[in-house]
């Protein structure tokens, strides 16, 4: 009989305990603790991001058959289902009541804005309105612009839900022309105010918009909302009610 000691393979439980004592962790543990605490937490009710996720993602359609004006109809017809529609003031006039400040109407007019001053929220600065030939200087920007909503699924509304869609307050911000022009027909993924403190509330807005008239997103606009809203993820979602959307009444 062999009187030397055998030596024997170690154990998996050896080893364990061996890799602990050398290491001074378990080898179960994360190697990457603080991958977790990044992770965003889940999105509230009531929130931007919790509506965006509720949105479909699907590729952009063709704007083949556009027609701005025969499709969404008349710009600014008080015709319409959307709020404020039927109140006997354009929605141009609906609008900038509701977003101009010493405001001045028009003489003989409870509804023809004269003059005003814009804090516009696209660029933070401060504008002066005056009716006539330097009206341009601010203009009613479409939030979900009206090409964008093609793509994205206004073709497969009705012409009432179109009509609606164009002269919602909820898809209508009062901004400076020339942003306004700038900005032209493109979605988040392809232009964003250039205050960049506005990013938030004007993503929001273009989510409610699509939720509201089931339109969906792309994939690179739902990238693009995504990073905003994940610097102010409790943004909430707006709705016909809320401050700077609701119109004020005609007095």
């Amino acid at each position: 009989m062999d009187s030397h000691p055998r030596f024997t393979r170690p154990t998996a439980l050896a080893a364990l305990v061996l890799a602990v004592a050398l290491t001074g962790c378990s080898p179960l543990a994360d190697p990457h603790p603080g991958d977790n605490a990044k992770a965003p937490a889940p999105a509230a009710v009531g929130t931007a991001r919790m509506a965006l996720g509720e949105l479909t993602v699907k590729g952009p359609a063709p704007m083949t058959g556009y027609d701005r004006e025969k499709l969404f109809g008349p710009a600014w017809s008080d015709s319409t289902t959307a709020p404020g529609g039927g109140n006997s003031c354009d929605t141009r006039n609906d609008v900038l009541r509701r977003d101009l400040h010493s405001i001045r109407y028009k003489a003989a007019s409870r509804c023809v804005i004269a003059a005003g001053v814009l804090d516009d929220p696209y660029t933070g600065e401060q504008i002066s309105f005056v009716r006539g030939p330097q009206s341009s200087k601010i203009q009613v920007d479409h939030v979900v612009a009206l090409g964008a909503s093609w793509r994205t699924g206004a073709a497969g509304l009705t012409q009432e839900q179109r009509r609606a869609l164009g002269n919602d307050p909820l898809n209508l911000i009062t901004s400076a022309g020339p942003v306004n022009a700038a900005k032209s027909d493109a979605d988040a993924a392809g232009w964003l105010p250039p205050s960049k403190s506005f990013h938030c509330p004007y993503v929001a807005r273009q989510i409610a918009v699509k939720a509201k008239y089931r339109l969906w997103v792309t994939a690179a606009e739902q990238a693009a909302m995504s990073r905003v809203l994940a610097e102010c993820p409790d943004e909430p979602l707006p709705t016909d009610t809320s401050k700077d959307v609701a119109l004020p009444g005609l007095t």
